[in-house]
């Protein structure tokens, strides 16, 4: 085999192992990768989760507190996902982010796109269709904590 050859080769066989390295160095280590993920859930939960009194009419609509709110997720909803890459596997995450990367970031861009319509209905102080872009933004969550969360 001609060396050129050997050293292509060996470098397409090494390089998901170089990337994964790269990517967890990114983060320190695996762990940390988790850790930064699972951080930016949580805000994400609190931040939405406190829109659910208010579209469950169990609380008063107030336009600036819903807006503060939805401006934050706007912000931190673009954060977890740099910290899913090769290396970074462990937490609640299953396996089938790594082994459907198509699938995830059609989760995740599903997700994404779901923020507009809860901004836009944020921004207009209109209560009927936060309702509804909360529910479709909820939906997206779900469905990707059904297909890849335990």
């Amino acid at each position: 085999m001609k060396k050129s050859a050997f050293a292509s080769i060996t470098l397409a066989l090494a390089a998901p192992l170089l990337a994964a390295n790269v990517h967890a160095q990114a983060f320190g280590k695996a762990d940390d990768a988790v850790q930064y993920r699972q951080g930016a859930f949580q805000i994400i939960k609190a931040h939405f989760g406190a829109l659910q009194p208010v579209v469950k009419g169990q609380v008063a609509y107030d336009q600036a507190a819903v807006l503060a709110d939805v401006e934050i997720l706007d912000q931190v909803s673009n954060l977890p996902w740099k910290a899913f890459g090769p290396g970074t596997e462990g937490g609640k995450a299953r396996d089938d982010i790594w082994l459907d990367e198509e699938g995830f970031k059609a989760a995740q861009k599903k997700y994404l796109d779901s923020l507009g319509p809860l901004t836009a209905a944020a921004k207009a102080g209109n209560l009927d269709q936060l309702k509804k872009a909360f529910a479709d933004t909820g939906a997206s969550c779900k469905a990707c904590h059904d297909s890849f969360r335990d």
